[in-house]
């Protein structure tokens, strides 16, 4: 909501932060009404702290021009570090309040991935800035915008990005003990047949984040040498111990 703070301080007799906080207050109360009461407590927190944060930087360093003369260093760090704050909160289920609320409450209703939700909601935003400002200014703010919205999703999906395992095998216990005990992750484990040998074989199936992935791969390969193993990234598991749908 900071851009459109930024946007209407240019039209009403308040500073921005002020704007920043009435506009926050009323979708957080929107969020409460659409989205529950857990996301709309977390959202209040975060949303109440940036506004504070916001009031106090105008009071300690206002800004009347950019920090440096390099619009694409400004640019990439104004994007990519809220954008990397938001996927985090996102994925936790909260947000930052302003058109994050929008954006998870269209997100929620249409199935639509959070960046294009965010993406669609700040689009006004950012077309305004060609005519409040200049015609560079919204050139960059349409770039960033389109940067954030990317960056979010592929930051979500950083966060939530696990690994498949598939183990072919002549003994799974050794294994799949190795999984439950040492790893604490479940596991499925089917019998099959070589094509080439004929011989019976074991299939474990398990899901496991990246660093029980390294110490699993190590372990198979002291354990059972012979075992092939197919390991492929996910970042969509739905059930104990993950995400519940």
């Amino acid at each position: 909501m900071t851009d459109v703070a930024v946007v209407a301080a240019n039209f009403l007799p308040v500073p921005a932060s002020t704007v920043n906080f009435v506009l926050n207050a009323v979708l957080i109360l929107l969020g409460f009404l659409l989205l529950g009461k857990g996301l709309g407590i977390m959202t209040a927190y975060s949303s109440m702290l940036s506004s504070i944060l916001f009031s106090l930087l105008e009071l300690i360093y206002p800004m009347s021009r950019p920090l440096t003369d390099q619009p694409m260093l400004e640019l990439a760090f104004g994007i990519a570090l809220p954008a990397f704050g938001t996927a985090i909160l996102f994925n936790m289920g909260a947000s930052n309040g302003g058109t994050e609320i929008v954006a998870m409450i269209l997100q929620k209703y249409t199935n639509i991935d959070n960046g294009k939700a965010l993406f669609l909601c700040d689009l006004l935003v950012t077309l305004s800035a060609f005519f409040v400002f200049n015609f560079t200014t919204g050139l960059f703010s349409l770039l960033g915008l389109l940067i954030k919205s990317l960056m979010v999703d592929s930051v979500i999906e950083s966060i939530n990005l696990c690994k498949y395992f598939n183990v072919v095998c002549g003994e799974p216990k050794i294994i799949c003990d190795f999984i439950v005990d040492k790893l604490h992750r479940g596991a499925t484990v089917a019998s099959a047949k070589g094509a080439f040998t004929n011989g019976e074989k074991y299939i474990i199936f398990t899901v496991v984040n990246r660093p029980q992935a390294v110490a699993l791969r190590q372990f198979i390969k002291r354990a059972e040498p012979s075992a092939f193993i197919m390991i492929t990234d996910t970042s969509e598991i739905i059930g104990k111990g993950f995400h519940r749908g």
